[in-house]
């Protein structure tokens, strides 16, 4: 077993079917800047750029969240960017919102990569089994390595029942200390590296609770991390999301220990090469639906953006096309992450698929003023949860037609101080009626008369745009925390 070596670890996360560049804010001490970033060709030409540099000592590896997010990989079922992602030499990735394709559907899509799907924590129901395998062991840059993954363990708790069909999913921590032990006296690997989708705050947690991994990437919460932390001798990146960004962590190992490390948050921007090749297979796969995603559908004088964890101007627009297709003033969606900023000017078909992927309808339930507090409160726990292995969502839920006042530190279903619905507060036994998009909006276990209406979100937005082009929001305040 060699001991000592130099590696250099490529990260990409929570891609979301982003296969071209776009705009994406960009945090200055001026306030958020707009710039044009990501684009897998982009990537392509940095990592052939890093390649050539390092020589053999070089992983690239993928968090997941890769093959959903847009309408080009949704409407394929993730088929269409399989070439693309084939082209980029990646070792390992591990998985989130692949699960929308059903777990079969998952599968069929991973058998079509030359690399591997790796999670210590999705078990086949059924037998018990790992439903993909735990880890991979190869040789970089005269090193002996041990990638060991951590699929997001709320695929079966917080998301469609079909997502998760005959799989069972925990968090990783019980399992994880034996396959370090494994890697490490069977395999003999010198260095071991945790690919994980639980989320930074998860990931802190996990390096805290379990001894022996060196290095941990990680994905899930869209953290652009300038600076690595270390935790329990483990370090931990992770590097944005939508392929804005690619994480570069250089490490030198001398008898089977980092002595030295150093980290990079690269900007795929115009300076980085574009790899032809992969160009032409993204052209491939966005080439047939260009027109329809290019079609101008109205424009927007407020920038639309998810950014942000209370409330957006982005779902501030969906939710105003959502109540104004249902005719009801109440509207709720899930506290998405993902979706690129759409910045004032045009606004194209593209966007809107950008803003909800999966086009679910309109839907429409009463909910007493009770059912909306204790949902209200639900969901803050599994944002702010004091133990992060309860966190379980996005962003706060996003809310129209009512007024939240918040008190994060709070305890477990005491975070809301007052809430209002228009300028009165909730009466708890009152029954409101209430629009929401996809079961995350509004749960299952909440609510009665609860129907789909024929139209979808996105033509929804659609005819928002048409009707309410320029759009001015100002993400009402909704939610405010005191």
């Amino acid at each position: 077993m060699a001991s000592s070596g130099r590696l250099t670890i490529l990260q990409i996360n929570d891609l979301h079917g982003y296969l071209e560049p776009h705009a994406e804010f960009v945090r200055t001490a001026a306030g958020m800047d707009y710039q044009t970033l990501g684009g897998l060709a982009r990537i392509g030409g940095l990592f052939n750029a890093i390649r050539a540099e390092v020589g053999d000592g070089v992983i690239a590896l993928d968090n997941g969240d890769t093959f959903h997010g847009t309408y080009v990989p949704v409407a394929s079922d993730g088929l269409a960017m399989v070439p693309t992602m084939n082209a980029l030499g990646l070792a390992a990735m591990t998985a989130h919102w692949e699960f929308a394709y059903g777990p079969a559907g998952f599968k069929r899509l991973a058998a079509l990569l030359n690399y591997p799907v790796l999670a210590i924590n999705c078990f086949d129901k059924a037998t018990g089994e790992l439903f993909f395998a735990p880890y991979l062991v190869l040789e970089r840059g005269g090193l002996r390595l041990g990638v060991v993954g951590l699929a997001c363990p709320i695929v079966d708790k917080t998301m469609p029942p079909s997502y998760s069909e005959g799989v069972r999913f925990t968090n990783g921590v019980d399992e994880l200390p034996g396959w370090i032990e494994h890697l490490r006296s069977v395999e003999q690997v010198d260095l071991v590296i945790a690919l994980s989708h639980l989320g930074y705050p998860q990931d802190v947690a996990l390096a805290k609770r379990v001894d022996g991994i060196e290095v941990l990437v990680s994905g899930h919460t869209h953290n652009r991390m300038y600076e690595p932390v270390i935790e329990n001798g483990t370090i931990i990146f992770q590097s944005g999301c939508h392929g804005a960004f690619v994480g570069r962590l250089d490490v030198e190992v001398s008898n089977a220990k980092v002595v030295s490390h150093r980290h990079r948050l690269i900007p795929v921007d115009g300076a980085a090469p574009e790899d032809p090749e992969i160009a032409a297979l993204v052209e491939a796969a966005i080439g047939p639906h260009r027109a329809m995603l290019d079609e101008v559908v109205g424009a927007t004088e407020t920038p639309l953006h998810r950014y942000a964890m209370l409330q957006s101007t982005m779902d501030q627009v969906l939710l105003d096309a959502v109540a104004a297709a249902s005719g009801r003033q109440i509207a709720f969606s899930n506290g998405w992450r993902y979706g690129a900023p759409i910045p004032s000017g045009p606004v194209t078909m593209a966007d809107l698929w950008n803003i909800i992927p999966t086009n679910p309808p309109v839907s429409v339930v009463d909910l007493t003023g009770q059912e909306i507090q204790d949902m209200l409160e639900q969901n803050l726990e599994r944002t702010f949860a004091a133990d992060p292995f309860d966190q379980m969502g996005g962003y706060v839920k996003r809310c129209r037609g009512l007024h939240m006042y918040l008190k994060a530190e709070n305890p477990t279903g005491h975070r809301i101080e007052r809430l209002f619905v228009g300028d009165e507060p909730i009466e708890h036994a009152r029954v409101y009626e209430v629009a929401f998009v996809t079961a995350q909006g509004v749960p299952a276990k909440f609510g009665t008369n609860r129907r789909n209406l024929e139209i979808h979100a996105v033509d929804a937005l659609h005819a928002y745009f048409v009707r309410h082009s320029p759009v001015r929001t100002s993400a009402q305040e909704t939610v405010t925390a005191v």
